[in-house]
């Protein structure tokens, strides 16, 4: 047993002398290991340090050759992934492979040219012509015994039957002009009577004269359509009861039908009354219609700052139906500007309220950014551009749905999301508010402790922090809300919301946080009053989770009251008040 202990022991030795001789002792060209100086040259790092690219964590253009800090926030700069492109806050970069897959295509400004015959195109669509739609109402009070007509798109002629009710009132009527039809010789004027009494509830002589002939009143009363058209909303249905002139279906007649055109502010005065207009639909690509201008809206739309321009088209062969869309030309007057370009029509996103475009920012790599333009008129399948884009540009002309999707996926400005990304200054801008000279007298008396109170959190001092909250409180409260409205009470009463909050918290980060709301209720009130002094709003896009935070401050310079020394340049003026 021992010596097989021994064996085995020796055998495994051996082996791995015999491992170490073959494969240890070597390098992979087979040359001998002499010293540690030769396996450091096997792997020479010093191409890659070389290549070694800096950037910052929350602005990715950053990029440097060397670490440091960033210019933007002044963090730390960190080593920068391989193949990392330093790519603008709202530059977007596609692989080759996707631009290929979506057909992505450019065109350089400048290049493109468009008709210059006047002619300008507006998109539409075919509506029906309210001016033919007509209600066929109810003539009695009583229950819908049957429904002739209950869907909609059902042609119906002038005459057909429409419903049957049943008339309470009219079963009384009927006895009465039975009654009545056998006093007529004495009493002409009551018979008389009677009988109009039922002419106004639409009866015929034909029915009146059945019912006085037959001697028996009759339950359930015809209503018959007294106009053709196309049902286009069924108002009431079958075992309903409906009062005397409730509707019970509404015709439309398509003989003819409207043609409703947006068009751009800038394009009001090539339009007028009386004005003819070739009209084409994908329907019939091969046949044009006339039309003529009947209707140009007086008031312009201030979501999409359009006007609605109206045609009447006649539609005796039921061709145009409504919903439709069509397109439509005018002779205008060419208005050609020198700084116009002409940009084709596949190229602009239209969201309503502002015309975009995306630009190719680099020539040599597909990196695109999103830029708004202003539109001026279309000419064929092209569109005027007067500012927004300068010559040589190269945009987007196919594709630019699928860019845009890129974007907005990537958290960029987008077509989608563009509302979102809005400064500070325009959101806030728009809260209108009205306050009083003396209201504004005594908030301004508030500022100084409020200021100090910044300049605490810049200095990350908790107890000054806790300090100059309470002091800036103090004044608010003295503040008289009695002529304040509904919005102005609540931006001051939240604002010592948060002031109180911030002195009787010891957590600086959470009285930062509490910081943001207070800003978010204060700066607006300072933006909307008469300022003694002047002063500068100033924001942070890092703050509130990267959803930025706003603060007031008398120095232009950034000292971010969000972040202190670690980065206390982080910022930018987005508003002054004088």
């Amino acid at each position: 047993m021992k010596k097989n202990v021994i064996f085995i022991g020796l055998a495994l030795i051996v082996g791995l002398l015999g491992g170490w001789l073959i494969f240890g002792g070597s390098t992979n060209d087979g040359s001998p290991v002499n010293d540690l100086s030769d396996m450091s040259d096997q792997h020479n790092h010093s191409e890659e340090s070389t290549d070694q690219m800096w950037t910052c964590s929350m602005h990715p253009q950053i990029m440097q050759p060397e670490p440091g800090d960033c210019p933007i926030c002044g963090m730390d700069l960190i080593p920068a992934e391989a193949g990392a492109d330093g790519l603008a806050a709202n530059e977007i970069k596609m692989t080759k492979n996707a631009m290929a897959l979506a057909n992505i295509q450019t065109t350089v400004v400048g290049n493109a040219q468009g008709s210059d015959d006047g002619i300008i195109s507006l998109s539409g669509k075919i509506a029906a012509n309210e001016e033919n739609n007509t209600v066929q109402a109810s003539y009695f009070k009583g229950r819908i015994e049957r429904l002739n007509v209950n869907y909609e798109g059902q042609q119906v002629n002038s005459g057909q039957l429409l419903a049957t009710i049943y008339a309470p009132d009219l079963v009384a009527a009927q006895q009465e002009l039975i009654t009545a039809a056998s006093l007529k010789e004495s009493q002409p004027a009551l018979y008389k009577a009677v009988r109009n009494k039922l002419k106004n509830w639409k009866l015929s002589d034909t029915q009146i004269n059945a019912i006085e002939e037959s001697g028996a009143a009759r339950e359930n009363f015809p209503i018959y359509a007294t106009v053709s058209g196309t049902v286009s909303e069924v108002m009431a249905a079958q075992g309903d009861y409906v009062n005397q002139g409730q509707p019970i279906v509404k015709l439309s007649n398509l003989n003819s039908v409207w043609v409703e055109f947006d068009a751009y502010e800038n394009q009001i005065a090539q339009f007028s009354v009386g004005q003819k207009i070739n009209i084409t639909t994908n329907a019939y690509p091969n046949n044009d219609f006339e039309g003529t201008i009947s209707f140009i809206d007086p008031v312009l739309n201030n979501t999409t700052r359009t006007v609605t321009v109206r045609a009447t088209l006649q539609n005796r062969d039921d061709l145009f139906k409504p919903g439709m869309f069509v397109t439509g030309k005018v002779k205008g007057v060419t208005q050609t500007m020198e700084n116009t370009l002409n940009v084709p029509t596949s190229a602009v996103l239209w969201t309503g309220e502002r015309s975009l475009v995306y630009v190719k920012t680099n020539p040599n790599e597909p990196v695109f950014e999103m830029r708004e333009v202003t539109l001026g008129n279309r000419s064929g399948e092209y569109y005027q551009v007067s500012a927004g884009l300068n010559n040589g540009d190269e945009i987007v002309t196919n594709g630019t749905f699928t860019v845009d999707a890129a974007a907005q996926l990537q958290g960029k400005k987008s077509m989608m999301n563009q509302q979102m990304m809005q400064d500070e200054k325009v959101l806030m801008g728009e809260m209108e508010m009205n306050f009083s000279n003396t209201f504004s007298s005594n908030f301004n008396e508030a500022l100084p402790s409020y200021l100090k109170l910044k300049d605490a959190f810049v200095a990350s001092d908790v107890t000054q922090v806790s300090t100059f909250a309470r002091a800036t409180a103090k004044k608010l409260k003295t503040i008289s809300t009695e002529d304040l409205d509904t919005m102005e009470k609540q931006h001051l009463t939240k604002s010592i919301e948060m002031l109180d909050a911030i002195t009787t918290n010891d957590n600086l980060e959470n009285q930062r946080a509490h910081f943001i709301i207070l800003n978010t209720n204060i700066v607006p009130i300072a933006m909307n009053i008469k300022s003694s002094s002047n002063y500068y709003v100033q924001k942070c896009p890092m703050a509130n989770n990267n959803k930025g935070a706003v603060w007031l401050s008398r120095e232009k310079e950034i000292k971010n009251p969000y972040y202190g020394d670690s980065m206390l340049t982080c910022g930018s003026v987005i508003d002054s008040l004088k």
